[in-house]
């Protein structure tokens, strides 16, 4: 039996003097530990995709990555830690609103009878509405998504997170042991010293890197298909060789991206052929062989 006098919550507790009764908060957490491992237990890869800098296209990257192995035939679960600006249900054209099953837990949207998401945005009745948390509201959210909501079986839940390496990504890699990190940067120096800084953050969580992946890299002319290199191209694989990382693949700008996620709908499902369409295809092949065959790098500091 736990004691009061250990737990750090013990002041604001209305349960002090009695550990283990209806109201401890440490009794609570050891409850809705053995349910998150409970429902991690029937996920078979937690992939965490991650960035130190804001506008590299994380939320870009899960939405295709998930899609993209949801058409390979995985089951595929998107989870959107990002509270503060949750993108994943605009990108796939979802609406809000969660329902529960006879089990009380909250089941995830259905984009496809493959792929299920959750995310903060599907609990907001006005989109515009700002999300006013700090951290650990924001870290009792995210093991609430993972405690609470009926994942059941997949294959993979792709967990999109938001800029930084702050409560969120701690929360996720504390909760998430397992979980297989992909790295996402774009080719300049501007993105590349935040995304170092990343690096070394999961140095120190002594986290699996599945691999680094190169977003915005060059733009194909659609007149005549030569490349441009708008952000210059390589830096990304550059940092994969620094820090011995695999490289999972270079996604290119192409103007398709932004037509389908205005959209709501992942640039791999659309009809036509393209340059992204192509490396996100790519990427998801990469990301699947490298988690089912144990190709991801610890790292440790």
């Amino acid at each position: 039996m736990s004691s009061c006098s250990s737990c750090s919550s013990a002041s604001s507790c209305s349960s002090a003097g009695n550990p283990g009764g209806a109201n401890c908060v440490e009794a609570m957490l050891a409850k809705q530990d053995a349910q998150i491992a409970e429902r991690l237990k029937h996920i078979k890869h937690k992939i965490f995709v991650m960035s130190g800098k804001g506008g590299v296209g994380k939320s870009s990257v899960t939405v295709n990555l998930a899609a993209a192995l949801a058409e390979k035939g995985y089951r595929v679960g998107i989870l959107d830690v990002d509270m503060h600006g949750p993108s994943v249900p605009n990108l796939l054209g979802l609406a809000s609103g969660i329902e529960m099953d006879d089990t009380n837990s909250m089941i995830p949207a259905a984009y496809s009878e493959r792929l299920h998401v959750i995310s903060m945005d599907s609990f907001l009745q006005d989109r515009d509405q700002a999300i006013l948390w700090r951290g650990p509201k924001k870290s009792s959210a995210i093991r609430q998504f993972l405690s609470d909501v009926g994942w059941g079986e997949l294959d993979f839940l792709v967990i999109d997170s938001p800029p930084g390496t702050g409560d969120e990504h701690m929360t996720v890699l504390k909760t998430i042991p397992d979980a297989e990190c992909v790295v996402v940067t774009t080719p300049q120096e501007i993105s590349l010293a935040d995304v170092r800084k990343a690096v070394n953050f999961l140095q120190h969580a002594e986290s699996t890197v599945l691999g680094v992946v190169e977003n915005m890299s060059g733009l194909e002319c659609p007149h005549c298909h030569k490349e441009i290199d708008l952000f210059k191209k390589g830096g990304g694989e550059e940092l994969a060789r620094h820090y011995g990382i695999p490289f999972l693949g270079a996604i290119p700008l192409d103007p398709a991206t932004v037509v389908a996620a205005d959209q709501g709908k992942p640039v791999v499902l659309l009809d036509h052929d393209g340059p992204a369409k192509r490396a996100f295809l790519a990427l998801a092949e990469a990301v699947a062989d490298a988690a089912n065959n144990g190709k991801g790098k610890k790292l440790s500091a």
